[in-house]
């Protein structure tokens, strides 16, 4: 029964110790409107650059991170370097065959934590019958759990399957925007369309996807929307690729791994088996989404260390502001003070008058450097067409550093304020 009525004594001590200053604070931040104003801009704008900075950051790893996890944490992507020229070509071909077909049943029977693998086929074909509006569609040949590896989601119709694969089947399955290119609003499953001389029935549409952009550091940045997907049989039986004298056999090798921990190792040894085939010739990569994904957080953090850093430059400066208005109000308001401390005012009442003004000063800066950074990284996303993302730890972050710079750089005005003599501050004129 105690706790109660010794709560309700503190907050009524808290009322009646600070609601005055509080009071008295902000009439006279209102007393002198656009001096308040003009000290409080360093505030605004250094909260809303760090909101800003945190949001556009926070968007674009938003971004990189969900297209990465979209490539499988749990997936390697084995891609070769195709030649520009022929001489190119015939320079590589001296030392290596290029990515093979025996490449990818080398890896897959000496990798054991591999639980599904395809190669790939990929390029761009001369013509395309109906005539799509924009680029041509890119052909990937693939095999049927190339599904289940990229996680593509079917919309409409089916994929294909293993038997479709190995009797190289003339049929695929189109991109979304392969599809809207094609067809317009029309469905596509159960028509034809002609990929240079080979007419191909259409049996699925695949659900959009993310495209990389150039956010992603060592991924192409392909529409993966605008595809052909056809069985991998398909593609080199049926299909005529008229660089294919340019190409390695295949230009691709998706593997998927029992656990993304594996993805380490299993790089290696991948790498191994292509350095002792390929006689050491560098012309392929290896993507490790879940590398990647690794040195995307890092990259995000040091990004967003630097970006607090540069914002709180402002926030600095607006602390500096604070505290020279401060020093120039001790000096306006000093028979006012001396007129507090002969009536009985302590020190103590003194600081805190004068450090509850600077703390409202970034308090109010504060709140109005929230709106404009919302507003800011809004403005940003629909201009700029960048994806933003406003958390509330930036925006708590932002806030809290705002009030402690008020606080802090408040502390020497108001104490030099509370030294003052009361007799000569009085007299002073």
């Amino acid at each position: 029964m105690n706790a109660p009525a010794f709560s309700l004594s503190n907050l009524e001590q808290f009322k009646a110790r600070y609601f005055p200053d509080i009071g008295l604070g902000f009439q006279n931040l209102l007393l002198h409107k656009l001096r308040s104003l003009l000290t409080m801009l360093g505030m605004i704008f250094g909260v809303a650059a760090v909101i800003a900075m945190l949001s556009i950051g926070a968007g674009a790893r938003q971004q990189a991170m969900a297209f990465i996890e979209q490539l499988g944490v749990r997936n390697l992507i084995v891609e070769a370097h195709e030649a520009n020229s022929w001489q190119d070509l015939q320079e590589a071909r001296k030392t290596s065959p290029g990515l093979t077909l025996q490449d990818f049943r080398l890896i897959k029977a000496t990798a054991n934590d591999v639980v599904e693998a395809t190669p790939r086929k990929r390029f761009i074909p001369t013509k395309v019958l109906p005539k799509p509006q924009g680029d041509l569609p890119v052909v990937y040949g693939i095999a049927a759990n190339y599904q289940k590896i990229a996680g593509l989601r079917i919309v409409a119709g089916r994929f294909f399957d293993n038997h479709e694969t190995d009797s190289a089947a003339p049929v695929a399955v189109l991109g979304e925007a392969a599809r809207s290119a094609l067809f317009a609003q029309e469905a596509a499953v159960g028509k034809y369309i002609k990929v240079n001389e080979q007419w191909l029935h259409i049996i699925g549409v695949v659900s959009p996807q993310m495209t990389p952009g150039a956010g992603v550091e060592g991924v192409s940045s392909q529409d993966v929307n605008n595809l052909i997907y056809v069985p991998l049989a398909t593609a080199m039986l049926r299909l005529e690729d008229t660089r294919s004298f340019m190409k390695d056999e295949i230009d691709g090798i998706y593997l998927q791994l029992a656990s993304a921990e594996a993805s380490p190792g299993t790089a290696e040894m991948v790498r191994g088996v292509l350095n002792v085939s390929h006689h050491g010739k560098n012309d392929y990569s290896i993507l490790v989404p879940a590398e990647l994904l690794a040195e995307q957080k890092r990259t995000q953090r040091v990004f967003n260390l630097v970006m607090v850093a540069i914002a709180s430059i402002s926030l600095l400066v607006g602390g500096i502001g604070i505290m020279n208005i401060m020093l120039a109000n001790i000096l306006e308001r000093t028979r006012e003070i001396g007129v507090r401390r002969a009536i009985g005012a302590r020190r103590s009442d003194v600081v805190r008058q004068f450090l509850v003004e600077a703390v409202l000063i970034s308090f109010v800066g504060g709140m109005l450097g929230i709106v404009l950074g919302m507003t800011m990284s809004k403005t940003i996303a629909v201009l700029a067409g960048w994806s933003t993302v406003t958390s509330l730890p930036s925006i708590v972050l932002s806030f809290a550093f705002s009030v402690s710079v008020g606080l802090i750089f408040g502390l020497y005005p108001a104490m030099k304020a509370a030294k003052l003599d009361p007799v000569e501050a009085i007299r002073y004129e």
